[in-house]
């Protein structure tokens, strides 16, 4: 091989392979001689690409771990492989490397070659989630042209369907990807409505990454994760109540977890709760499974609600005589 830019990727792409090389294998694999292969190990080196040499009769190279992130040079066995993985975790996020998945995804789109590409789309389509186990789906082909123009600062163009089900068209300036358990939210700038956003990316459709650059604009409070958590807080209808129950604190607590806001004892056999739900239905249900006596003091919502509850079970319990047969 004598085209030394071309020898010198071949040879980095075999140096990836987690082995070590001895120098005259090295030399077969190029058709050169061992001192070119020596000579081309010193231009990798003087690049950045820390290279290892073992001594002995024979000798070998390895690539080791250096200060940066070589390039790495991939089959298309591997770069498919690598693409399909980046596709499925944007289904079901791993806690801490979600942007970066898609960032790392977004590069890989750009660069695989379009018989490539529909081997992954094809995978892609191919493979579907067992119901129940997933939450809202999320097209990765959505997620990777969000992440491109994120990364890149470049407006995108998309339609959006509201939680009223009206459709519209956006154009953003989008600012940052963000996870909240199985959903994605894209944190943008809306410059129709001159105000920041948050949308829901299984909302979205056709995005177009429309060519147009901007400066990035600082986003209040400077923490795209909170902006999200503040803007869910206040699509929650989120209920409050005191309660009094027949049980001991720690008891309850444990119990009730992370929806316990505060709990007062009384003796080591009552204690006074103030919690929290989502819904009336919910903390309802929580309050009747915990095994003890308890009163509402608060709010009068609560117990009109567990009254008709109790009245609907109690004539739901009444209506099976004890000659009925069991379902």
């Amino acid at each position: 091989m004598t085209d030394t830019p071309a020898r010198l990727l071949t040879l980095l792409s075999l140096l990836q392979t987690p082995r070590e090389w001895p120098g005259s294998e090295l030399a077969e694999r190029l058709q050169v001689s061992a001192r070119t292969i020596r000579r081309d190990i010193d231009r990798l080196r003087e690049l950045g690409y820390p290279v290892e040499a073992t001594m002995g009769a024979v000798g070998g190279y390895r690539l080791v771990a250096g200060k940066a992130m070589p390039p790495l040079l991939l089959d298309d066995e591997e770069a498919v492989a690598i693409a399909v993985g980046l596709r499925a975790a944007a289904g079901s996020p791993v806690d801490g490397i979600e942007e970066a998945s898609m960032r790392a995804l977004a590069k890989l789109q750009q660069v695989l070659p379009a018989r490539l590409r529909h081997r992954v789309g094809s995978l892609s389509a191919a493979t579907v989630s067992l119901a129940g186990w997933a939450g809202a789906t999320v097209d990765p082909e959505v997620l990777t042209v969000l992440a491109a123009g994120t990364a890149g600062h470049e407006k995108l163009r998309f339609g959006y369907l509201a939680a009223d089900r009206a459709e519209s068209r956006r154009l953003v300036e989008p600012h940052r990807l963000v996870t909240a358990g199985r959903r994605w939210y894209l944190v943008a700038y809306d410059a129709d409505r001159a105000d920041w956003r948050m949308f829901r990316v299984d909302r979205i459709s056709e995005p177009q990454l429309t060519g147009a650059r901007f400066a990035p604009r600082a986003l209040p409070g400077d923490d795209p994760a909170a902006f999200v958590q503040q803007k869910l807080r206040g699509l929650q209808r989120s209920v409050e109540a005191v309660v009094t129950l027949q049980a001991p604190a720690e008891q309850i607590t444990a119990k009730l977890g992370s929806s316990v806001l505060r709990v007062e004892p009384i003796d080591e056999h009552s204690c006074v709760v103030h919690t929290r739900a989502d819904a009336m239905e919910w903390l309802a249900v929580r309050l009747a499974m915990l095994g003890c006596e308890f009163v509402v003091e608060e709010p009068d919502e609560l117990r009109e609600y567990l009254a008709e509850l109790g009245a609907r079970v109690s004539r739901s319990a009444g209506g099976l005589s004890r000659s009925s047969p069991r379902p």
